[in-house]
């Protein structure tokens, strides 16, 4: 068994960090719209505060469980049927916002899709382990991979919810890239999804609405351009230091939910340029660290598990960050660790705690 080594100190530090900032934000965020709606300007807070505290606590229980649990076939073929059973069950919700992407359990929402990205890193990085030294055979190694992805992919679509599975294909490429697939079917594959790609976005009026409003978001500022428009004002008038926490404009009704998708925004708006650097670097490091742990895991399973749980917090990030700065179309993707919201926070917190574990074992005596 390999050597216990303590958990990598920087990407723990790191993580705490941002879900602090959490607490304060979401609460600056939703404040005023919390008190319209609900009465009580610390609705969202109490609710970000709880998530945090049992992220928290699942992150140390399951700092602690040894990660090549997660490799056993019993563990994970039980993972995707309850993910598959819940992507499917989750359809016949009642809508929210013309989409059925959660459970209502006591007032709570659960997005099973976010358990589906961490079954599906699970799956791969114990194939690729098996698999990897003939990962350029298609139906050897890749047609699996691609049956499950695809499945869980589809499933998630009928939500519908393009970020997501988008964010799932994506860590899935950078799993399969990383363990030796010639770039060339990544290429092939990519041209081959293009006209599939096209028909899921252009094929649909809400996603054809958005890709246009990201083109020119000034050709509808009070309708479809209104979030993006807004978003960007409060980046922009936030300048350097920001306008102080707690004094934001935006978030008085004029930027649609800050408190979730959004609330980079009003970081920017709040904590200048200064505060929205920090964050995004923040996020360097957690990418940074986890790559890390990948190159020093102790065995294949461990540095394809530790990279697949960086890029779901990396592309999530960069996803978010990119919407909201206008760099990409709209799209209901969070900020890891800082947006409101239960699943998308709880599970991050439970892949930081996986990879803490990874780090554990790290071949390094220097953490």
């Amino acid at each position: 068994m390999a050597r216990k080594l303590k958990s990598d100190k920087v990407l723990f530090i790191t993580t705490i960090l941002l879900v602090g900032l959490s607490v304060v934000m979401v609460y600056s965020a939703s404040a005023p719209m919390a008190l319209e709606r609900y009465g009580k300007a610390t609705f969202f807070l109490v609710r970000q505060t709880m998530w945090s505290v049992l992220g928290l606590a699942m992150l140390g229980v399951v700092m602690r469980i040894d990660y090549r649990t997660y490799r056993e076939p019993v563990f994970i073929w039980t993972c995707l049927a309850v993910v598959g059973f819940a992507l499917v069950a989750v359809l016949f919700m009642p809508a929210v916002n013309n989409a059925r992407r959660w459970f209502g359990i006591a007032g709570i929402g659960v997005q099973p899709s976010e358990l589906a990205k961490l079954a599906a890193i699970f799956f791969i990085a114990a194939l690729l382990e098996r698999r990897m030294h003939r990962i350029n055979e298609i139906q050897y190694a890749l047609m699996p991979i691609a049956i499950v992805v695809v499945c869980l992919v589809a499933l998630i679509l009928l939500e519908p919810d393009f970020g997501t599975s988008m964010s799932l294909v994506l860590i899935a490429t950078v799993m399969v890239f990383a363990a030796g697939l010639d770039y060339r079917y990544i290429l092939g594959a990519l041209l081959a999804a293009l006209p599939a790609i096209y028909f899921l976005v252009m094929g649909t009026a809400y996603r054809r609405q958005r890709v246009l409003t990201f083109l020119d978001p000034w050709r509808d500022p009070l309708g479809a351009g209104f979030q993006i428009i807004q978003s960007l004002i409060a980046v922009g008038t936030g300048g350097v230091w920001g306008r102080g926490l707690m004094n934001g404009v935006q978030k008085l009704f004029y930027l649609p939910e800050p408190h979730t998708d959004f609330i980079y925004s009003v970081i920017a708006e709040e904590l200048g340029l200064i505060g929205a650097t920090a964050v995004l670097l923040c996020f360097v490091v957690v990418t940074w660290r986890g790559i890390r742990v990948s190159l020093r895991a102790p065995d294949t399973f461990g540095a394809f598990l530790a990279l697949g749980l960086t890029t779901m917090v990396a592309v999530q990030a960069l996803i978010n960050i990119s919407v909201v700065l206008g760099l990409m179309p709209t799209k209901g993707i969070p900020l890891p660790f800082v947006s409101n919201g239960g699943s998308s926070l709880v599970i991050n917190l439970v892949g930081m705690g996986i990879l803490l574990n990874v780090s554990q074992h790290a071949s390094s005596s220097e953490a």
